[in-house]
This record gives C-alpha cells, sequence and structure tokens, in this order.
C-alpha cells in the first residue's frame, strides 16, 4: 500500500485518540519524560508542519519543527496541521524528493518515501503515547502496526541514533511472543507497560 495512504490512516487513528483526550490536564505526565500531555501535543503538531515544510523543500531550519501552537483548541491545531501535511504528502513527486530532517541527521536529506514513513511510525506511536496517558485503549488496526513495525525495522539502534537528546530512545526488551503493539512500542524505546505515576496498574 501507498505509504501516503497509511500516512493518511495513522493521522486520521491520532485525531480520534487525541480527540477523546478532551479536556485531560495538560500537565499531565506522558511516556516521553520530558513532555507533559501540553508537550508532547505540541511536539505532534509541530512535527507535522516541519514533515510539511520538509515536502515541499522548506525543512533544513529547526525552527519550522518547533513552532507548532495548540492554541485553545489542542485538537483543533492538530486537525490543521495534519490537513497541511496530508496536502503537502500528496503533491506529485514527492516520494522522490529530497527530505531535510534535521532532528534526525542534520545535513543529511532523506528520500521522500522513507521520510513519509517516519512520520507514519511517529504519528502511530505517538497516539499510543496520548493514549497511555489519559488511560485510554490504543487500538489501531493490524495492517498500520504491521507497516509500522517494518518501518521501524529500519532504525539503526546504535547509541548514535538513540538516547537522550535524540530522536529515538534505546530499544526496549520485549519477551519472545509479545503481540506485535509491544514489540513496536518496545522497538521505538517505549516500556509497554507503562503507566502514569500514580495510577493502579491496569
Amino acid at each position: 500500500m501507498d505509504i501516503r495512504e497509511l500516512n493518511r490512516r495513522a493521522l486520521a487513528y491520532a485525531g480520534h485518540v487525541i480527540e477523546g483526550a478532551g479536556e485531560a490536564r495538560p500537565t499531565l505526565p506522558t511516556p516521553c519524560a520530558d513532555w507533559t500531555l501540553h508537550g508532547l501535543l505540541r511536539h505532534v503538531v509541530s512535527q507535522n508542519e516541519g514533515f510539511a515544510a520538509a515536502a515541499r523543500g522548506r525543512g533544513a531550519a529547526l525552527s519550522v519543527w518547533r513552532d507548532g501552537r495548540l492554541g485553545a483548541d489542542p485538537y483543533g491545531a492538530f486537525a490543521a496541521s495534519a490537513k497541511l501535511v496530508t496536502e503537502a504528502f500528496g503533491e506529485e513527486g514527492v516520494l522522490d524528493r529530497p527530505f531535510d530532517l534535521p532532528e534526525v541527521r542534520d545535513g543529511v536529506t532523506i528520500p521522500g518515501a522513507v521520510a513519509i514513513g517516519f512520520h507514519f511510525l511517529d504519528t502511530l506511536v505517538h497516539a499510543w503515547d496520548v493514549a497511555a496517558t489519559v488511560g485510554a485503549a490504543w487500538e489501531p488496526d493490524g495492517e498500520l502496526v504491521t507497516a509500522a513495525l517494518a518501518v521501524a525495522a529500519q532504525v539503526p539502534g546504535d547509541t548514535e541514533s538513540r538516547g537522550p537528546g535524540l530522536a529515538f530512545e534505546p530499544i526496549v526488551p520485549v519477551a519472545d511472543g509479545a503481540p506485535d503493539g509491544d514489540r513496536l512500542l518496545a522497538l521505538l524505546g517505549r516500556s509497554p507497560g507503562w503507566t502514569p505515576p500514580g495510577a493502579e496498574i491496569r
């Protein structure tokens, strides 16, 4: 399936999760240690805007990746940014276009099809971050999870690519035979059993 269609579906699913978060406290801690719920949602919006800029040849400056604003309507801000990036990814020739992704590798361009795969992966896993934060279910369809696993397997596991301040956290070990969703989260440095501090273990 076209990676752009998978990405569109991941954005729709993330939007469903974010809308469901409703009036959750913006200061809630998230599985991403440096971000509250507000910070996480702002990051997601910023990434959508950054990838849209990169698709149009304007992604080299870090500032375009960090300027997302939530205002008084986090879901509305997400929906607007999702529309923006979907439109940018839909442009003719985008799959072969070089993308600047300075948060992944500064000064190195990445083919559009690969870059969109990274956005797809990021979107689906950040949907889990939001769901885990507010205690909601994370139930993307199996096709999305399978496709995301294939992308996640391409992310280097070396210390130059993973760790504090980098785009990805170190891989988390999971049991043999773990569900695909848990394996996906672990490959991206998430502990599948994470719960908010002080929450009852579910």
